[in-house]
């Protein structure tokens, strides 16, 4: 079905996180270091941009006392 021509539509923009490892994943669990990787984290200070999922959001829970996170503004 066609859409009327003056109907507009509001489409959400996706979040986007900043994420940055603050703390060294040596001494923590290989899952936990494992992780950290998945995040696309290399090296000390590295900061990465991700698209605010929910399996994001359970990956940077199990690893919230080694990365920084922040909400991107996008303008």
């Amino acid at each position: 079905m066609p859409r009327a021509s003056g109907s507009k539509t509001k489409v959400k923009k996706p979040k986007v996180l900043q994420i940055t490892l603050v703390k060294s994943p040596i001494g923590y669990s290989v899952t936990q270091k494992a992780t950290v990787r998945a995040l696309g984290l290399r090296k000390m200070h590295h900061t990465v941009q991700q698209l605010d999922t929910p399996t994001l959001r359970g990956m940077i829970a199990s690893v919230r006392h080694l990365v920084a996170v922040a909400e991107v503004e996008e303008a």
